[in-house]
């Protein structure tokens, strides 16, 4: 299968599994392959000029250019004017994710890395930013020394480097926030290769075909092709590739149970999760955990069951006249706390979780009935037709009428 594109390892160091990020430099002096990345990693344009193809859209490259890869996104380089040479850090997203919600985000604000990166993935930094980029990259390399000179041996974590990581994440979130005029910046559009991300994003939730499909304005054939052709997976084997490697980092930094962890990540049960993962690995999870597992060198990651089955009660309960403080009563948790805990998990607070579970519940009806857009608002728990409206527009960007039309129109396409 020749179209298939080159997938990249779920690991931050082939040399050292443990690593929860590596540091390299690399030239480029040609065009490179399509690369579907596994693994988070930040760029740092030193020299050199050319151009970056990044889920089908292109970026100038160019001396003091930060580059921002999230997992299951696809980049190449699709043009080289003079050699780049570019400072690489790989690094697990959702560890330093987690950490920075947990212990950073002191105030539980509403808090979105995967939306701010996502929005500004390649920045453009002037002199003053540029150095306090290269000056963060330069510690983190003087940590665990340059991935492709160290041995197998040498450099490992520590909290001092989880904190560098930090640092790295939230400059460039800062560096995107303020450089608004970037090419990162411009109105963002829908594409095919949207639909890796959004899987790895959304494992825990009930994803198939049929609901990628209504999203993502492709029929289902369309998009199991796609899928097959791009990673030579069927899509019912990317979803189980993806979750492998998410149970891989929970394993190594967390010290979830495999109940729970069969939960966060969408498997049916424990055992489900414990023969997907040995059939993928050739380890019991177990014993790839007492192997390889270093929570207690690093900031430890832990949530309780409840905060799960709080989520739960919210996807269960949509319909219901729910208000933060009966959640929170019903749990036995401050309101502070179920924030924190909605800020966490879901990246939204109470409310805006509550209208993104209706709004796509809303979604399902206007496709699979043929219920009156006021008589969907009530079922989904609005008491009119005007609110559904109002969140359907900040979620769909467009109104419940215009979202059933464009749908049924883009299905007689195919």
């Amino acid at each position: 299968m020749t179209n298939v594109v080159l997938m990249q390892s779920v690991y931050r160091s082939a040399k050292n599994h443990k690593k929860i990020c590596s540091f390299d430099i690399e030239t480029i002096n040609n065009p490179t392959t399509p690369l579907l990345h596994q693994m988070s990693r930040f760029w740092l344009i030193r020299e050199g000029y050319g151009t970056l193809k990044l889920q089908e859209r292109e970026y100038e490259l160019k001396p003091g250019t930060a580059v921002s890869v999230l997992p299951w996104q696809i980049s190449e380089i699709v043009k080289v004017d003079s050699p780049l040479s570019c400072y690489i850090v790989a690094y697990y997203f959702d560890s330093i994710n987690h950490i920075i919600k947990s212990f950073y985000n002191v105030g539980y604000e509403q808090l979105s890395l995967i939306r701010d990166l996502e929005h500004s993935p390649v920045l453009y930094c002037n002199e003053t930013q540029e150095e306090q980029l290269v000056h963060i990259f330069t510690q983190i390399q003087m940590e665990t020394g340059i991935e492709s000179l160290v041995s197998e041996a040498e450099q490992d974590e520590t909290i001092y480097i989880t904190n560098k990581l930090v640092e790295l994440v939230l400059q460039i979130q800062r560096i995107g926030r303020q450089n608004s005029q970037s090419y990162g910046s411009r109105q963002k559009t829908v594409t095919s290769s949207e639909i890796f991300p959004y899987i790895y994003h959304h494992l825990s939730e009930k994803i198939n075909l049929k609901s990628l499909s209504k999203l993502f304005f492709m029929s289902e054939s369309a998009i199991s092709v796609y899928i097959t052709r791009t990673t030579g997976l069927s899509f019912f084997d990317l979803i189980n590739e993806m979750r492998v490697g998410k149970t891989i980092n929970f394993l190594l930094y967390t010290d979830f149970t495999l109940e729970e962890l069969a939960e966060i990540l969408g498997f049916a049960d424990s055992s489900h999760i414990s023969k997907v993962f040995a059939a993928r690995m050739g380890m019991k999870v177990n014993e790839y955990r007492k192997t390889y597992q270093k929570v207690n060198q690093i900031c430890k990651i832990k949530d309780k069951q409840e905060s799960y089955q709080m989520i739960s009660h919210i996807y269960r309960n949509y319909g219901e006249e729910l208000q933060p403080q009966g959640v929170a009563d019903k749990f036995h948790v401050t309101l502070n706390e179920l924030n924190r805990i909605m800020l966490y998990q879901v990246e939204k607070n109470f409310s805006d979780f509550l209208n993104y579970v209706r709004v796509n519940r809303a979604c399902e009806l206007l496709l699979e009935s043929r219920m009156s857009v006021t008589q969907i608002a009530i079922e989904v728990g609005y008491s009119c037709e005007k609110t559904l409206t109002r969140n359907f527009l900040k979620f769909k960007l467009m109104t419940p009428g215009q979202f059933r039309k464009r749908v049924k129109e883009n299905e007689c396409i195919f």
